[in-house]
């Protein structure tokens, strides 16, 4: 019998989607295959590590030592105040300036048109434009010009991007979803007011997407907020802890839906 397409969605949600390393050590640990994925914002960033095989300890590395000033460039604020080009040129030297088509698992990278208010989907072209594109986080990061068209960020509009992994032909759909249902988290600046206000629209119009999922993973970072990148360690542990209370209801569900291999 042969084995079910899997796919991932990966969530938008900043600093909490640093999560996403926990869930997918968790995959790998247990021999889990992910086939295809799609990711917005944070989830595309990680997402798009993972397809072009990157070494998962390495990307936890970088995450928690990276500091700031070489990811992010400040800009005076015009249509955002990070200008984006640091962490494009970082993409672009970590995937060695593959493109999406190049990746050795196919890789579906959400942003939104702003002026059209469209989903954007990338799955070929250049990977450091996809994903910077992603993760515009309207009034923090600046758009991105692409043929004529205003991209932010793909939270905006598919927060956790399950219709697309659907559309690439998985069989067995595992959605994660890092954005708490509620949050104790203190708005201290201008980043938690936009992150935060972002959040609460993007949950609103989740809800009925999500019941598209075989499995739902959603760790409990109701107490992190969305900027605090101080925390990768914490997130990702969480991460880890979600996707083991779904591994045997994955590993169930490949099975039943076409035998392991």
């Amino acid at each position: 019998m042969t084995r079910p397409k899997v796919g991932l969605a990966l969530g938008s949600g900043g600093a909490r989607g640093l999560a996403h390393i926990g869930v997918l050590k968790v995959m790998q640990r247990e021999g889990i295959p992910v086939d295809v994925i799609a990711g917005s914002s944070m989830g595309s960033l990680v997402g798009s590590f993972y397809a072009a095989g990157l070494d998962l300890d390495m990307v936890e590395g970088l995450a928690v030592h990276l500091k700031r000033k070489h990811w992010l460039d400040l800009t005076v604020p015009r249509r955002g105040f990070v200008t984006g080009e640091k962490v494009k040129e970082m993409i672009r030297l970590l995937t060695r300036g593959r493109s999406l088509e190049e990746l050795p698992i196919p890789m579906g990278v959400v942003a939104t048109d702003l002026n059209r208010g469209e989903r954007v989907v990338f799955q070929t072209g250049p990977l450091d434009l996809a994903v910077r594109a992603s993760i515009s986080i309207p009034g923090i990061f600046e758009p991105v010009r692409w043929q004529g068209r205003t991209l932010v960020d793909g939270g905006v509009i598919d927060r956790v991007p399950v219709s697309v992994v659907k559309e690439m032909g998985a069989e067995v759909i595992l959605a994660v979803d890092v954005v708490p249902r509620t949050t104790s988290v203190r708005i201290e600046n201008i980043f938690d007011v936009i992150a935060q206000t972002l959040s609460v629209m993007e949950r609103e119009i989740l809800n009925q997407r999500l019941l598209e999922a075989d499995v739902l993973i959603h760790p409990d970072l109701t107490d992190i907020s969305p900027t605090a990148f101080t925390r990768v360690e914490e997130c990702i542990r969480l991460g880890e802890e979600a996707a083991l209370l779904q591994v045997d209801r994955i590993k169930g569900l490949i099975v039943e839906r076409g035998g392991a291999d």
